[in-house]
């Protein structure tokens, strides 16, 4: 199947930041497949739906053999699941570390595997890992050495990968954000979260994806970790 039309995958996509990608991409013109747990079909014939736990290699296979057998492509992958658990480090458990590593490392790697195998085929594509500040920026109060490991670890091998690609066409960058209104945070936490930022107050979903789709058509950007976190990276 040959089709001109970008083609994104976006994981972590039935809510919040994720549901929000799909509908720029969309309204973008890409064909998108929607990838998230408990995501349900869509009624858009631009966009294919993908349920399931993106930790497990099948799923991401499925996911990108739609893209490939309903849109012809894969352009652009966004690596925008991900599990956050704030407790003091002696408290985790077993089963908070299995979960944050099945999504965030194990749901990066096979995907992002199988993608580009896809995009080399092209010569062409975009990877774009959704990280976080706190991998560079730990904050008192705000217990976060899980997503340090995990998300640290994604801003780390997207340099690498964008590297090891350079000369395939394939660009590699990562988006960090600080603290987002989205579902995960109660609007009654807001003041103290915004609080945690230079600028005063949080990001809005909106400022996120506006930064993927800058890198997504930033052709000469690759390897980079593009902070939207209100100044946390910078300082206090």
């Amino acid at each position: 199947m040959s089709n001109p039309k970008k083609v994104a995958i976006v994981t972590g996509a039935s809510q919040g930041i994720g549901a929000e990608l799909v509908k720029a991409f969309r309204e973008r013109g890409y064909g998108v497949v929607a990838v998230a747990r408990s995501i349900k079909p869509s009624d858009d014939p631009g966009i294919a739906t993908v349920a399931g736990d993106i930790g497990e290699r099948e799923v991401a296979q499925r996911a990108v053999d739609t893209a490939v057998s309903r849109f012809g492509r894969v352009d652009t992958l966004v690596n925008n699941a991900g599990v956050f658990i704030a407790r003091p480090f002696t408290q985790y458990t077993l089963e908070d570390y299995a979960a944050v590593l099945n999504v965030n490392l194990n749901g990066f790697f096979h995907i992002t595997q199988l993608a580009i195998e896809q995009m080399e085929k092209n010569r062409s594509g975009h990877l774009v890992q959704i990280t976080t500040t706190l991998a560079e920026h730990a904050v008192a109060g705000v217990p976060s050495v899980l997503a340090s490991l995990t998300k640290g670890g994604l801003n780390a091998a997207t340099r690498s990968l964008a590297i090891e690609y350079a000369k395939t066409g394939i660009r590699a960058n990562a988006v960090s954000p600080g603290i987002i209104k989205s579902p995960m945070h109660a609007p009654e936490t807001h003041d103290a979260l915004g609080a945690l930022h230079p600028v005063g107050h949080m990001g809005e979903m909106s400022d996120i994806v506006n930064a993927v789709l800058y890198l997504d058509n930033a052709p000469f950007v690759t390897g980079e970790i593009l902070h939207v976190d209100g100044g946390q990276s910078a300082g206090h």
